[in-house]
């Protein structure tokens, strides 16, 4: 299936097919993409970098709320000021996607596979954030593979990875004209290698190698997980992204 171009749906029609299509990816991996042993999860996006052993069970919480008495409520009483500006949607989403995470079998993660949203890229505290993130998780040895269908934006104009790169090793980068789409993974041994393939609205997604350590990958299959996600989407998301745009000339005859 053509990859569609996703720059046409809203933040979050884009955050639902995303939800799904990462847990699309993470249940192939299960099914025996992954040697014995090693599993994946989802994981929510959070603060700072992940850590190394991820706790499943939890204590108890306090069900004390914090005493507000004396405060001003906002929906009763927003601040009266001369400008307000808030975040977009697309940063909000961007929150609240999900990363997948590998792990082996001693419970450590080795690689973690980042859809990028919009959010992600509409701000330069956004695309710094994570760009950090991901040196954070190459530097403790963590494999990386970043699946980018947004295109260039003015705060990355040849694509995330050049961006990322940059920060490992300065040179030369420029995506082709007609492949503005980044697919990117990253092997954090020593020294440390990038595997690009530059993708456009239209094309076949390849499947993507993951690295489970310097020496050993397994691919992604991006294409078929893809493709599952598709058919399961809601028909008006599906027909809003599938349908062809039309041209302003077009629409302006119809008026």
């Amino acid at each position: 299936m053509p990859i569609h171009d996703w720059s046409r749906a809203p933040a979050g029609l884009f955050h639902h097919f995303h939800q799904h299509w990462a847990v699309s990816i993470c249940d192939a991996l299960n099914a025996g993409r992954l040697p014995r042993g090693f599993y994946a999860l989802l994981e929510q996006h959070a603060a700072g970098v992940i850590p190394d052993v991820v706790t499943l069970q939890r204590g108890p919480r306090s069900k004390v709320l914090p005493d507000r008495s004396g405060g001003i409520a906002v929906a009763e009483a927003p601040p009266k000021t001369r400008f307000v500006s808030q975040a977009s949607d697309e940063e909000i989403y961007a929150a609240k996607a999900d990363r997948i995470v590998v792990y082996n079998p001693l419970g450590d993660i080795v690689a973690v596979i980042e859809l990028v949203s919009p959010g992600n890229k509409n701000s330069r505290h956004a695309i710094r954030s994570f760009v950090e993130k991901t040196l954070d998780f190459l530097r403790q040895g963590i494999h990386i593979l970043i699946i980018d269908l947004f295109p260039p934006s003015r705060r990355d104009p040849q694509g995330i990875h050049k961006v990322i790169w940059d920060e490992v090793q300065e040179e030369a980068f420029e995506l082709p004209s007609d492949k503005p789409l980044t697919l990117v993974a990253y092997s954090a041994g020593v020294p440390k290698k990038a595997y690009v393939d530059p993708v456009a609205v239209g094309d076949t997604l390849p499947d993507m190698p993951v690295f489970l350590d310097s020496a050993t990958y397994i691919l992604a299959p991006l294409e078929a997980t893809y493709l599952a996600t598709w058919e399961t989407c809601p028909e008006p998301l599906r027909e809003l992204i599938a349908t062809p745009a039309r041209s302003v000339a077009s629409q302006a005859s119809d008026k």
